[in-house]
């Protein structure tokens, strides 16, 4: 069976979960489809071993705004933050 990006990304909502991913697709649904969301965390170029602290500073840093919705971008050398939309 395979599950849709829009299944996962309204699991998440549904159980008010934080999205991480590589994968920008899921900030697309969020931004051009408008599909509510609690959050998403999304790991660009980063190492097997740089996701996890990355991640962890991320939501250590951002996690409130991610809770209002905000989508994040992070990358080893910067982090992107893209407030809730109204």
């Amino acid at each position: 069976m395979r599950v849709l990006d829009e299944e996962i990304l309204a699991h998440a909502r549904q159980e008010s979960r934080v999205l991480v991913t590589l994968d920008k697709d899921f900030g697309e649904l969020a931004i051009v489809r408008r599909q509510a969301h609690c959050g998403i965390v999304r790991l660009v170029a980063l190492s097997t071993s740089q996701q996890v602290d990355v991640c962890l500073t991320v939501l250590a840093k951002y996690g409130s705004q991610l809770e209002a919705g905000a989508i994040v971008t992070a990358e080893s050398n910067r982090v992107r933050v893209r407030p809730p939309s109204d």
